[in-house]
């Protein structure tokens, strides 16, 4: 009586091994191993193997073997009926052994292996009817055959391990095709980025004297959106905002444009009307991000209202309008126009200064100095301002200060407003 409750506990705790094992190890490999090793230390069995069923390939692959010949195969074939059957059999151990009444075909055709291998039991792993694979048992070290009780705890734990075995396949393969559709996915999405490029530098083709604005503007949009700290989503969707802010230029005429002159108020009316086409060109389109539409619409409002098309002021411009507003004035600002050069960064930064809760909006303006103080101060970020910085201004050094003092007079004038 002491011997069969010793041999219930034992085999219950192999059973709760078996199961913690094939449910903590990720690596599939190493589940087959730490599940063989289990089964044939819960019954001191000498030698030993798992083998997958490969459907594609018509054969089972030992995955996981002990203490057999190294020299013996790898992979064993197995044809449709040799499936059924073994299929048909259920979770069940089979002596294999020619003088037994019941031998299965897969034990026939395979009988000069298995007496190699000295496998002496085929345990046939199914799962909801189908085929999992198969476990190769050799003898006991004590030679004792296998009792009713033994092929009793081997059932179960081949239970344990065919589920476990379909269920790190299908997780497998679950994260195979993730893998694949996030790899298409990231094609659409560089095809997307490449297609949306193209289409700014078509739309600055159209100005001579502005060749690269778009670009840059979603360059500077990118750093804004990272420096605010969004999502890299986000961060793509106000890039892709910034790249295409003119394609309402695309209606304007080209000699309003291209005026080598301060053009006048018809004119200015005329080429003020590219926020609204822009609009209405980007609306019917489906953008995988938010907002696009609406930057291009609202780019040219002010935070105090003095803007255009519509005189937004304050919170009823869209953060995305606000960061597109920032990225083209500093660009339009450092770039020489037909009319004017362009001006020095120390003039630039002035201008930003003066303007700050009136056309710019003081959060949007912080986290471009900020990233632009980084660059300057930390050797290590990516240099993104590389055009600019350092090139007429006299001292990095004397920048960076300058940087800082715009930063805390900035947000001290925010904190004295919110008080």
């Amino acid at each position: 009586m002491a011997e069969d409750i010793q041999k219930f506990l034992h085999t219950f705790s192999a059973l709760a091994d078996l199961g913690q094992e094939i449910a903590d190890t990720s690596e599939f490999n190493e589940m087959a191993s730490t599940s063989l090793h289990l089964v044939l230390g819960t019954l001191a069995i000498m030698r030993g193997a798992i083998g997958e069923y490969q459907p594609e390939y018509g054969s089972i692959r030992l995955i996981a073997k002990r203490n057999l010949d190294k020299n013996l195969p790898t992979e064993l074939l197995l044809d449709y009926f040799e499936n059924r059957e073994l299929c048909e059999m259920g979770i069940t151990t089979v002596v294999a052994e020619e003088s037994e009444s019941k031998v299965l075909d897969f034990v026939t055709n395979n009988n000069e292996w298995l007496n190699d291998a000295k496998i002496e039991l085929v345990m046939p792993l199914v799962v909801r009817g189908r085929l999992i694979g198969v476990i190769l048992l050799g003898e006991k070290a004590s030679g004792e055959n296998y009792t009713d009780q033994d092929k009793a705890v081997l059932s179960s734990m081949a239970r344990h391990i065919g589920v476990g075995l379909q269920e790190r396949r299908q997780r497998e393969e679950l994260e195979r095709r993730t893998r694949e559709i996030k790899h298409l996915y990231d094609g659409l999405r560089a095809i997307y980025r490449d297609t949306v490029r193209a289409f700014a530098a078509a739309i600055d083709c159209k100005d001579k004297y502005t060749q690269g604005h778009s670009d840059r503007v979603g360059k500077y949009c990118e750093i804004i959106a990272r420096e605010l700290g969004w999502e890299e989503e986000e961060v793509e969707g106000i890039m892709i905002a910034g790249y295409l802010h003119d394609v309402g230029k695309l209606a304007v005429e080209r000699n309003i444009i291209n005026a080598p002159y301060r053009i006048n108020a018809q004119e200015s009316s005329e080429l003020n009307k590219h926020p609204m086409v822009g609009f209405e060109i980007l609306s019917p389109i489906r953008h995988p991000y938010a907002d696009i539409p609406q930057a291009a619409r609202s780019h040219h409002e002010r935070i105090d209202g003095r803007g255009y098309p519509e005189g937004l002021k304050g919170d009823e411009i869209p953060i995305g309008a606000k960061i597109v507003t920032v990225a083209d004035s500093f660009d339009a600002m450092t770039t020489d126009r037909p009319y004017r050069r362009r001006r020095s960064l120390e003039e630039v930064l002035e201008d930003f200064q003066r303007n700050t809760g009136k056309q710019f909006d003081p959060r949007v303006v912080v986290a471009f100095f900020r990233a632009m103080l980084k660059e300057i101060t930390n050797s290590n970020v990516e240099k993104r301002f590389r055009r600019l910085l350092g090139r007429d201004y006299m001292n990095t050094d004397t920048l960076a200060m300058k940087l800082q003092n715009l930063i805390t007079e900035i947000e001290g004038h925010k904190t004295a407003v919110a008080a």
